[in-house]
Formats: structure tokens, sequence, C-alpha cells
């Protein structure tokens, strides 16, 4: 199961564009490995909630300019909702492992409210810097969840139970841990990575 994805795939910058979009994913990584430092599970926590939003915010921007023009979306609309509801099922995940506390809580009011309306409007002004900057931010989701399970082999996270909410999401096998539950997880950001890296590329 390790070897599914490619773990150090990486888009190389090729216009301003996408210059902006990975300078401003390292601005954002800065502060959560400022904040978080190693506490993975905490991590996750908050991040998922802020991942969870470009998935809608395009899928509904993108539904409003298929009615508005009454076209095909290409199939856009479901991949990007289904983005969005499995990032929650990210958060829905560790939640049960990492209880965040109430700052955290607090954080994640801000950090959602912030990150909904300035993605809403970078995809406004330029829908494929916004899917460059979700592919930036899922290369980043992948190192995590890299190191997450670094430190789950090396004895640093316990590898606790898998909640019952992530053995029935992924169908892991009853008896799965949280070494389970972080590959799964990191394949789908790699996933994510992927289509929203394709995505930019097709509106380049």
């Amino acid at each position: 199961m390790d070897n599914t994805i490619t773990l150090d795939k990486h888009h190389d910058a090729k216009d301003l564009s996408d210059r902006i979009a990975y300078a401003f994913t390292k601005f954002l990584r800065f502060f959560a490995d400022t904040f978080f430092a190693k506490r993975y599970g905490h991590r996750a926590v908050v991040l998922e909630t802020v991942a969870a939003v470009p998935g809608m915010v395009a899928g509904s921007l993108r539904h409003l300019r298929a009615l508005r023009r009454m076209e095909s979306d290409q199939g856009w609309i479901r991949i990007l909702l289904e983005e969005a509801e499995n990032e929650r099922m990210h958060l829905m995940t560790f939640v049960n492992i990492a209880q965040p506390s109430v700052f955290e809580r607090v954080l994640i009011l801000l950090a959602q409210g912030i990150f909904y309306n300035l993605f809403f409007l970078v995809y406004i002004c330029s829908a494929k810097t916004a899917h460059r900057i979700v592919g930036y931010f899922e290369e980043e989701a992948v190192y995590s969840y890299t190191e997450y399970l670094a430190g789950i082999d090396d004895g640093t996270h316990e590898n606790v139970p898998a909640p019952e909410i992530a053995i029935e999401y992924w169908n892991l096998p009853a008896d799965a841990r949280l070494r389970e539950v972080v590959i799964a997880v990191r394949d789908d950001e790699a996933h994510h990575r992927d289509v929203n890296h394709d995505f930019a590329n097709k509106l380049a």
C-alpha cells in the first residue's frame, strides 16, 4: 500500500501564477510548522478543516458557470465536490484521534472564514492559480503525512486503533491501526494533488 503513490511528485512553477501559488503555499506551511511542530494529529484536524474548502468553493462556482452558459462541466463539479467530502472525512477521522482544544476550535473558525473568502476571490480572478494552490497544498499534505507515518513507525506517535468511521469509510480491516489510516489519507491527498495540478494545466 505504501507504493501506490509517487511521494516526491512536484510540479515545477512555470509562470508567475505558479510562482505565486507556490510562494503562498510555503508561507502557510511555515506557520503550520511553527504552530503545530510535530503534533500531527492536531495539525490534521485544523488543516483538514481548511482543506475541505477549495473543492466546495470551486465546485459551486463551476456549477453556477455551467448553469449560466448552459453547457457541460466535463465532470469537474462532481470531482470537486467529492474532493470536499473526502477532506471532510479526513477531518472527522482525526477528530476521533486528536481531540481539538478550545483554542484550536477557535483557530478553525478563523482560518476557515478567512480562507473561504480568500479562495473564493482567487478562483474568480484566476481558476488556474486556485487549482495550482490546491495542488501545492496537497504536495505539502503528502509530505506531512509521510512524516507522520515515519513517526508512527519509529514509535514517536502511538499506533492507536483506527476509529470506526475510518474503518467504514476506507473499508479497512476491523483491526486496522492509525498507520493504515494515515496511508489511506496520504493516498487521497496524492490523488487530489494530481487532479488539481491537471486542472490547472488544462486552464493554462
